[in-house]
């Protein structure tokens, strides 16, 4: 029944948009992202970035049972201490904006042990809230372009997992992703464990140890809608989550 399901907040994008005769400053989210959550169980609604107060982002956390932390741009190096790449996205207000809310969000989420799924940006994110630090232009570490070859044209990337983590546990010792990012994590942040690399030694995926399910992945999921692992599992442990709020 729709009552028992649980309910998922995804973060958004926040820039300029254009749909018919408007040009406009937007908050949105490629539909597909939602559609993996309902296809695994979930209920779907959107966290547009906004003025970051702490007392919004617990009222907002309090309504949700998961937390997805999706793609789009890059992250404002200055918010892991280093200056821009001249690659790397320009940090505008709007980016900034998303940064301030998204890092608050975790936070929260964090403390409460909120399920959280990172998504691309969003595990980038992760890192980076929990004190990491990023690679800001990947060709210049790997010595090609493969992981974002352009024009929106998504690269396929074999990953292997680590033993004994949840992300072995879900998709086995080995797959193959969808990837498009330029950048990536370099040092880890507090508390996270590398569950997945590529044969680069790029890391794919992030996790923390224990019960609470905070998993990040640098790669799209959403971008397979015929593998529902992920969100399925993200669903799976909202709905735990879930079930102990009523308890408590």
């Amino acid at each position: 029944m729709s009552g028992s399901r649980p309910v998922i907040g995804l973060t958004t994008y926040l820039q300029k948009a254009q749909t018919g005769v408007w040009d406009v400053r937007a908050s949105f989210l490629p539909a597909i992202y939602f559609e993996g959550v309902g296809l695994a169980g979930g209920i779907s609604v959107l966290l547009p970035p906004q003025t970051v107060d702490v007392a919004i982002a617990e009222r907002v956390l309090d309504g949700l049972d998961g937390l997805i932390v999706t793609g789009g741009r890059d992250v404002d190096p200055a918010s892991y201490g280093q200056p821009p790449h001249p690659a790397t996205d320009e940090a505008n207000e709007d980016n900034r904006l998303r940064d301030a809310w998204e890092f608050e969000l975790l936070s929260g989420a964090i403390r409460r042990g909120l399920p959280i799924l990172g998504i691309c940006r969003g595990a980038q994110v992760v890192n980076v809230a929990l004190g990491g630090t990023l690679h800001q232009h990947l060709p210049e570490v790997v010595g090609h372009s493969d992981h974002q070859k352009g024009n929106a044209v998504f690269s396929t990337s074999s990953i292997r997992t680590v033993p004994g983590t949840r992300l072995a546990a879900l998709i086995g010792e080995s797959s193959d992703a969808q990837c498009y990012h330029h950048q990536a994590i370099d040092r880890l942040g507090e508390g996270l464990i590398v569950s997945a690399q590529d044969s680069d030694g790029v890391i794919e995926a992030v996790e923390t140890p224990g019960d609470n399910f905070l998993l990040a992945v640098q790669w799209h999921p959403e971008e397979r809608l015929d593998d529902l692992r992920l969100f399925a599992a993200l669903v799976e442990a909202a709905a735990a989550y879930s079930r102990e709020k009523v308890t408590a």
